[in-house]
């Protein structure tokens, strides 16, 4: 485990990236030094030099993370405001449309950016009694960590409406219902189960993998948007080693070894 003492820790474990939200004390609130520290992170463990296949994002303590911190609102000027919302996008960017697939592991309470953490994952593996809130409007202010994008096409446009104009509160089994989790388990085995999911996307070609978030965080939400996205970007694909590499592994009926070009 390693880190400075900004609240993020970092966890190796082969290809895996561990990334824990660690200020138990606040129940992670996600303050200043906290994003900061994952937004370092993030921008490392997704460059192309960095041995990191994927990354599971969790919480210490038992807590994902409880939301943003309150008392920040009111002690800084609007300029620091405005650099703070535009480095919480540029964390949201990083794992929603990053390179790496990131899975979010979820106990306790995930609740404003929280929530919006989790929402932007790629996978989100929650305790059944997980709290969940969209409480951004019980405080006068919009959604953010891109919360209007990942919501919406995680849970679809009405569902997503509903939560953010009601505030609404909920636990893991009601987010798995919606559509906001991918799997529930048991309160105690969310890390593991997440670090399977993650292995197992780790395993998949890199730039496969690369590519496939890029198209997907760039919307295919016509026929013809869709159509340009595959035209482009196959192509790269067909041309990399690690497609042929696949092909040859098939064909030879072994387990393929992907080099990520």
């Amino acid at each position: 485990m390693s880190g400075v003492d900004d609240g993020v820790l970092l966890q190796r474990d082969g290809a895996l990236a561990v990334l824990v939200l660690n200020d138990t004390a606040r129940r992670n609130a996600f303050a200043s030094p906290m994003r900061h520290g994952l937004l370092t992170r993030l921008k490392a463990l997704t460059a192309a030099d960095d041995p990191c296949r994927a990354v599971v994002l969790t919480g210490a303590g038992g807590c994902f993370c409880s939301g943003g911190d309150i008392s920040e609102m009111t002690q800084r000027p609007p300029l620091e405001l405005r650099q703070r919302d535009e480095l919480l996008l540029d964390i949201f960017r990083l794992i929603a449309a990053g390179p790496r697939p990131v899975v979010a592991a979820v106990e306790g309470f995930a609740m404003g950016a929280g929530m919006s953490l989790a929402a932007a994952c790629d996978y989100v593996v929650s305790a059944d009694d997980a709290r969940y809130g969209c409480a951004f409007v019980k405080l006068g202010v919009l959604p953010d960590t891109g919360l209007f994008w990942s919501l919406a096409q995680r849970i679809g446009a009405a569902r997503a409406r509903g939560l953010m104009l009601s505030g609404a509160e909920f636990d893991g089994r009601r987010a798995h219902e919606l559509g906001l989790a991918n799997r529930i388990v048991a309160a105690g085995g969310v890390l593991e189960a997440a670090m399977e999911v993650a292995r197992r996307m780790a395993a998949m070609p890199p730039l496969a993998l690369a590519l496939t978030k890029a198209a997907l965080a760039g919307g295919c939400a016509t026929l013809e948007r869709a159509y340009e996205t595959e035209i482009n970007l196959q192509p790269i694909l067909r041309r990399s080693a690690d497609h042929k590499e696949a092909v040859r592994a098939f064909l030879e009926k072994r387990k393929p070894v992907f080099s990520g070009s």
